[in-house]
């Protein structure tokens, strides 16, 4: 059990961290970043107290000054060391909102992981590679407070849909040997390739190939891929940045979704050549991000490999 001093303790650091965000109530009422800009599932009701896991407490820190820099944290107030798995939402990189995570939160916390559901700045408030360094940025903050959420800075793993898959594969393919503690990456329909969904959506009858290639250039700062903005592409192309030391990852696609299992194949070939394991799941049907995540099967899937990966 925590002594008074030391709750007193890490109560003073975590106002620091978030004066007007710490400690929203349990059932997430009224969360700090409810920027809700669209898209996703319908909004979902407020997680009732006697619904969460017994203990749980759910806390919104701001991790940066922007409104969008929070991310609720699901843990518990004791001292055990739990395994930290990072959501990151998707909505084409210009909407989208951690509530819409809240029900695969809970989930996550039943299986006694500390969770880290995050918002970031989204294409409208700023260019690739902000949603990067936000979600470098929410992690640096839970591994250096980690004390604050029982939890284990060294064993985490982060999970992403659709656009938050990209940035989720973008973390675990940063640099070589990648961040510490890192254990691995999993992608529910991520876009992978940017490129690839620029290309896609060229010539198509599919509005959402369509859509999905004006979100990746206004990601990119308005810019298509060519002259000065090839620079910012290739920074955006997950599969450029494979190298050795990168972590495993879990990728999982519907057979006819407008994200194709393309996208994780492109970076499949490139982890290979450095000996990183990869895992490519194809389910039939049309599901993209959530849904797909929801068909029989796909969360225990998710589930079993995460717990296989953190120690």
């Amino acid at each position: 059990m925590r002594t008074a001093a030391t709750v007193g303790a890490l109560v003073v650091a975590a106002l620091a961290l978030a004066p007007s965000a710490l400690h929203s109530s349990p059932a997430l009422a009224a969360p700090v970043a409810a920027a809700a800009t669209g898209g996703g599932d319908p909004t979902p009701p407020p997680p009732r107290t006697d619904a969460l896991v017994q203990g749980t407490i759910v806390d919104t820190i701001a991790y940066g000054p922007h409104v969008r820099q929070r991310m609720d944290v699901w843990h518990q107030a004791d001292e055990i060391k739990r395994p930290g798995v990072f959501l990151i939402h998707g909505g084409w990189w210009s909407s989208g909102d951690k509530k819409y995570m809240t029900e695969i939160s809970r989930s996550f916390a039943e299986l006694g992981y500390t969770v880290f559901n995050i918002n970031y700045r989204l294409s409208s408030d700023a260019a690739w590679p902000a949603q990067r360094v936000d979600a470098f940025d929410a992690i640096a903050t839970a591994r250096r407070h980690a004390a604050l959420w029982s939890f284990d800075p060294n064993n985490y793993v982060v999970v992403g849909f659709s656009a938050g898959g990209h940035l989720a594969t973008a973390v675990g393919t940063y640099k070589t040997g990648g961040l510490p503690g890192l254990r691995g990456v999993v992608g529910i329909s991520p876009v992978v390739s940017p490129l690839t969904a620029y290309l896609d959506g060229a010539d198509t009858l599919d509005p959402n190939k369509r859509k999905l290639r004006e979100a990746a250039i206004k990601l990119a700062g308005g810019c298509e891929p060519s002259g000065k903005c090839a620079r910012i592409w290739q920074s955006m192309e997950v599969p450029e940045h494979a190298s050795r030391g990168d972590v495993p990852v879990l990728s999982v696609h519907s057979q006819d979704e407008f994200v194709p299992a393309s996208h994780s194949n492109q970076l499949k070939d490139r982890l290979r050549q450095f000996g990183v394991q990869m895992t490519v799941v194809t389910e039939p049907g049309i599901n993209h991000s959530a849904p797909l995540y929801r068909m029989p099967g796909v969360a225990d899937l998710v589930q079993g490999w995460v717990a296989d990966k953190l120690l």
